[in-house]
């Protein structure tokens, strides 16, 4: 089998099991696993097929995880999964079924209107409990929008919102976070040469609220279906700097993105304790208020 093949066919679950390990958790996409002792974390994205090594920090794809976890090069780790695989006689090699995804839409809503922050009391107030409010008027709108079910209710809901690429609102409030129509990424061209990744637009403010001088290009990510889409977009930038969560999830991203472009590094350690961006800024806002105090 050769690289190509391996990576886009094998299945790092799979594999794992064969080897005798099993997942003891599961959060969506994400297994977790200890495969070092109970507190050796380690995570495997199903999606990606890649991991990622809470103890030692480092993460990728198949063929990364079979040179660290037999000690061996990249072509000695070719032959050996190849060699498992078939003495296994996992189904087709292990091959991941590859199905076609199709942008998910909120059912049956209907976009009312749109306008400028300000008018909506219970927006600037969830935008002000993030303290990114100052710094949201220049990049979010009121979203007005309503659903209606199968028996013709309708519900009227408002949050704070961007556009993506496809020109549909990804929103925010405090009980939804998703997009209204069409999932795709926010990308704001800036630098021909730099780009900073986020993976929700809270993050994103709230790193513009620290960096309002900055003329790197953005890319929002919005939705972790969409990191391919992402990586095509920035593949061509010289500079590429990851701010994603420092959750499984985000970790596991940062992971697939350095995997994928050489030049692209996680900068999340900038926040480090914390979960996100917005935490470590919501954080240091209130510590600033009651000094003032």
């Amino acid at each position: 089998m050769e690289a190509k093949e391996i990576k886009a066919a094998a299945s790092l679950p799979q594999l794992l099991e064969a080897l005798g390990h099993r997942a003891e958790k599961q959060h969506g996409q994400e297994l977790i696993y200890h495969l070092s002792g109970p507190k050796a974390c380690f995570s495997v994205n199903r999606e990606y097929n890649i991991w990622y090594d809470h103890r030692t920090g480092k993460g990728g794809n198949i063929i990364d995880f079979a040179m660290a976890y037999w000690k061996v090069t990249f072509r000695e780790a070719l032959k050996k999964l190849s060699e498992h695989f078939e003495h296994c006689q996992l189904p087709e090699y292990g091959r991941r079924q590859c199905r076609r995804r199709h942008a998910q839409k909120l059912p049956h809503y209907r976009l009312q209107h749109t306008g400028p922050l300000g008018s909506n009391a219970a927006i600037k107030t969830y935008l002000e409990s993030k303290s990114i409010w100052d710094t949201a008027q220049t990049v979010l709108s009121e979203v007005y929008y309503y659903v209606q079910d199968e028996k013709n209710n309708i519900k009227s809901f408002y949050a704070a919102g961007i556009q993506n690429e496809l020109g549909q609102w990804q929103v925010s409030s405090p009980n939804f976070n998703g997009c209204l129509g069409h999932k795709a990424i926010s990308f704001i061209q800036k630098s021909e040469t730099g780009v900073y990744l986020f993976q929700d637009t809270l993050s994103y403010i709230s790193w513009l609220t620290d960096n309002a001088g900055d003329n790197s290009s953005i890319l929002i990510l919005h939705s972790g279906d969409l990191l391919l889409a992402a990586i095509r977009k920035v593949k061509d930038f010289a500079e590429i700097s990851a701010l994603f969560n420092r959750d499984d999830t985000g970790r596991l991203h940062s992971a697939e993105l350095l995997q994928a472009l050489p030049q692209a590094t996680d900068r999340s350690a900038l926040y480090e304790g914390h979960a996100h961006y917005n935490e470590w800024l919501v954080k240091r806002t209130k510590h600033i208020q009651t000094i003032k105090r």
